[in-house]
């Protein structure tokens, strides 16, 4: 004997594990951990500090 089955539950259960499939995939694409977050920002910060001690002012120009 077969079981029966809500296709309605079936349906919205099999939605919700593609959805957290989905989420999972992008967390590994896109997610970068606090450290890496923090690496960027100091090296942004450094970069842009780099570029103003070699801005030349209009007065010495």
């Amino acid at each position: 004997m077969s079981r029966i089955v809500n296709l309605r539950q079936h349906r919205k259960r099999r939605a919700r594990d593609d959805k957290r499939e989905q989420a999972e995939h992008n967390r590994l694409r896109s997610g970068r951990t606090k450290a890496e977050k923090q690496r960027a920002a100091d090296e942004r910060e450094a970069g842009a500090k780099h570029l103003d001690q070699h801005r030349l002012d209009r007065d010495d120009v």
